[in-house]
């Protein structure tokens, strides 16, 4: 993977505002670099610690798992609306576009 891809997943997951969340899915296709949400989530996993990680959400709104459920304490913290079973993000209400 090359490192321009993973600067640039870091600095697009630090824009993301609090109470907002992107999909490793919508990473990728913002970035157009020819990497999948697969990759994104390889940034995330192995450099993502230094950028608020947990607004990086699988498209169904299911926040991850790591951290012993630290991801989800955090957006909720964040004010992100959440489902009504706060165990995923609504995502109609919190997806986040950088075009925004």
């Amino acid at each position: 993977m090359d490192e321009r891809f993973v600067e640039r997943v870091l600095a697009l997951v630090e824009r993301i505002p609090a109470g907002r969340v992107m999909s490793y899915g919508a990473i990728a296709e913002a970035l157009q670099d020819g990497y999948g949400p697969r990759y994104v989530g390889r940034v995330m996993s192995t450099t993502g610690a230094t950028v608020p990680w947990w607004r990086v959400v699988r498209a169904d709104g299911t926040p991850a798992d790591c951290h012993d459920g630290e991801a989800a304490r955090l957006l909720l913290a964040d004010d992100t609306p959440m489902r009504p079973d706060l165990r995923r993000v609504d995502m109609r209400a919190a997806a986040w576009s950088p075009e925004r």
